[in-house]
């Protein structure tokens, strides 16, 4: 079918006046070229990444993701895991060089105290002996352990920083750290590391131990 180019651009099928809008076609006007037959996007529009038919004007392809608005495939970054908090364990056992070093007159070092371990669990660990008349209920209760420990003795207390700390509570044989040669005082905190040796009592030793997560 012939049509005709009217001057405002629409394709007419008659030559006098435009049967679209009537505008009024000059007898030289030429014929307006036929229209190309629509294509379907899904056709002419292959992904250039992967090849999948394009549907519509979609600005990512649904094969592969390529983002034809920036001509790449978008990297999608995998989430980080949060590692699991480690955890801590205490070794409680009597120590005869500390003992010997205290050298508290009229005490005997033992000679039937097993070792133990107990877990560190947060927020805080108290150190001393329980006592129902005192009203102490310690999570580390050295009470059939060590008759040096005084009632509120220690506190372990995990930082915000994920540090555990230790306070001495105004016990009456102090608390000790490592090899140091004075006590903290009451309410001085000290950072702990893994190994890392808390004496208390007469003899008791407190070692504390690091367990990464698996």
């Amino acid at each position: 079918m012939t049509t005709y180019a009217c001057p405002k651009g629409h394709a007419s099928s008659t030559d006098d006046f435009c049967d679209e809008c009537g505008a009024k076609i000059s007898a030289s006007s030429p014929p307006a070229p036929l229209a190309a037959p629509a294509v379907p996007a899904t056709a002419a529009n292959p992904c250039p990444h992967c090849g999948a038919p394009r549907a519509g004007s979609g600005r990512f392809c649904e094969d592969c993701g390529f983002d034809h608005q920036t001509g790449k495939i978008p990297v999608l970054t995998a989430p980080v895991a949060t590692p699991a908090p480690a955890t801590w364990t205490a070794s409680i056992e009597p120590d005869r060089e500390y003992f010997e070093a205290n050298a508290i007159e009229g005490v005997s070092f033992p000679a039937a105290v097993s070792p133990r371990t107990v877990a560190v669990v947060p927020p805080q660990i108290r150190i001393g002996r329980g006592s129902s008349s005192k009203g102490t209920a310690p999570e580390i209760d050295l009470k059939d352990d060590d008759p040096g420990v005084s009632h509120n003795h220690a506190l372990l207390t995990l930082s915000v920083d994920g540090v555990w700390l230790l306070s001495d509570l105004g016990s009456t044989n102090g608390t000790y750290l490592n090899d140091e040669q004075k006590p903290l005082t009451a309410g001085q905190s000290r950072a702990l590391a893994e190994g890392d040796r808390v004496h208390v009592g007469a003899w008791t030793t407190i070692t504390l131990h690091r367990t990464s997560p698996i």
